[in-house]
């Protein structure tokens, strides 16, 4: 019987791969770039790239719905980065909100910063407020 396949959206080229379950935890790389499905830092999602990231990606997803006037989210933004270095085998994504507004609008964001965790194309989880790393991390584990 053959093992079962996640969907991961490469960070680089944006293409979809079928990655083995038992793969999910090496070093796993696109098919099509070569370059490695998890990067342990948070990819910037654009108007374009949002909704493939979620709606595709069978692994968690966490995305910071953030925007450039936002103190509490430009203070968050490294303890996101730092969160993101220590669970590389969870997609970390960023969306601008004030510059991609069509783009987040249907993820009804109340409040900034907002942290929204996805699975299969379906929200699992969210969290609203700047949070220290150690924070996000304990979060995200919360979910696996």
């Amino acid at each position: 019987m053959s093992e079962p396949n996640s969907h991961v959206v490469c960070p680089h080229c944006q293409a979809t791969n079928r990655v083995p379950a038992t793969k999910l935890t090496a070093a796993a790389k696109c098919g099509k770039c070569a370059q490695q499905l998890f990067t342990a830092i948070p990819h910037e999602l654009n108007g374009q790239t949002v909704n493939k990231v979620i709606q595709k990606n069978q692994v968690l997803t966490i995305v910071d719905f953030w925007a450039s006037w936002c103190q509490p989210c430009l203070m968050m933004a490294p303890e996101f980065k730092t969160a993101a270095s220590q669970l590389p085998q969870v997609v970390f994504a960023k969306i601008q909100t004030d510059k991609y507004e069509q783009a987040a609008a249907p993820y009804n964001i109340r409040s900034l910063p907002t942290m929204v965790a996805f699975k299969n194309g379906k929200e699992v989880a969210r969290q609203s407020g700047a949070l220290p790393s150690h924070q996000i991390v304990q979060w995200v584990q919360s979910l696996k």
